[in-house]
């Protein structure tokens, strides 16, 4: 079993009478990249604050390298790489500015920084003022990342990113994890989630509702099954009584259905028959996820946004 660096008990937030998370336990594993999933107003924006220390528990509490989150939090933050989900950066500072300051406070990171921002394809010679929404997100992963920290934190790191940052990010990411990082991210987005994470939580109305590898939820994906035989279709293939055969439908000499886990059974019962031809499609893991938790209708986290601090002087405007 892997050292535990990231654990929460019976965490709890109301803001008010309103809920945000409720009695999380969770434990993320040293090396592991963990995909925190839910739709917007789940509650994972309020458990990354916690675990920020950004907001103090109503009740139960969290750890990150054996530090508590909120009575050491200064300390939790010196070994956490975070990316908020709403990152505010100084709009009169440039892009390199923005790197220098972030590495003069942690003491290193700048030419990591620098790397960084080549790799993401950033141009850091412009002021964020002009910068859009995926050049402001790809600087807030430079700082970030750039100090090299044993744990990474991310609130829906791929948000306004194209397709090829995206997977830049990625590959960065599985670096970091070949280098001993742990890594918690944010999202709803399923396929990047797939493409990248050991294990997933899943989030509902604030409370966990399953903890799964990604082995498991692949394995309890739906497959879209079309076979197309010789002739037609045999009078005593009984595809209805195969474990996790269902939505049979017959057409002349082709025949769809829907297949929960193993494929084998049903391979087995074709090949006794003439088959023109077998196609198989994997359904989207948003059909595993919808079984957690529905998608519509959920309400919005409305939490108020952290400030940055004011840089000093000599970065302001006109001080570069």
């Amino acid at each position: 079993m892997p050292e535990t660096i990231i654990s929460t008990s019976s965490l709890t937030k109301y803001y008010g009478k309103v809920l945000g998370v409720k009695d999380l336990d969770l434990v993320v594993g040293s090396g592991e990249v963990f995909g925190f999933l839910g739709p917007n107003g789940a509650g994972k924006t309020t458990t990354i604050r916690l675990l920020m220390g950004m907001l103090k528990p109503t009740t139960g509490g969290g750890t990150i390298l054996g530090l508590d989150t909120w009575s050491q939090s200064v300390g939790v933050k010196r070994q956490v790489g975070y990316l908020p989900g709403d990152a505010r950066l100084y709009r009169s500072l440039k892009g390199e500015e923005h790197i220098r300051y972030i590495a003069a406070l942690n003491g290193t990171g700048e030419k990591t920084g620098l790397e960084l921002a080549s790799r993401l394809d950033l141009d850091i010679s412009r002021r964020v003022a002009g910068y859009s929404r995926g050049m402001g997100q790809k600087l807030a992963i430079v700082l970030a990342l750039m100090k090299t920290p044993p744990v990474i934190i991310m609130d829906e790191p791929t948000n306004g990113l194209d397709p090829l940052t995206q997977r830049e990010l990625y590959e960065i990411l599985n670096e970091r994890r070949s280098g001993g990082a742990t890594i918690l991210f944010s999202s709803h987005n399923l396929p990047e989630v797939e493409r990248i994470c050991d294990r997933v939580g899943i989030i509902r109305q604030g409370e966990l509702v399953a903890t799964e590898r990604m082995e498991n939820l692949r394995a309890m994906r739906l497959r879209n099954v079309e076979i197309i035989f010789e002739g037609a279709i045999p009078g005593d293939l009984d595809l209805e009584s195969l474990p996790g055969v269902s939505e049979v439908e017959r057409m002349g000499n082709r025949a769809q259905l829907k297949l929960r886990g193993d494929i084998n059974p049903l391979l087995r019962l074709v090949a006794r028959h003439d088959v023109a031809d077998f196609t198989v499609s994997h359904a989207s893991l948003e059909d595993v996820f919808i079984e957690f938790y529905e998608l519509p209708g959920e309400k919005k986290e409305d939490e108020p946004a952290v400030k940055p601090p004011l840089p000093p002087r000599s970065l302001r405007r006109g001080k570069s």
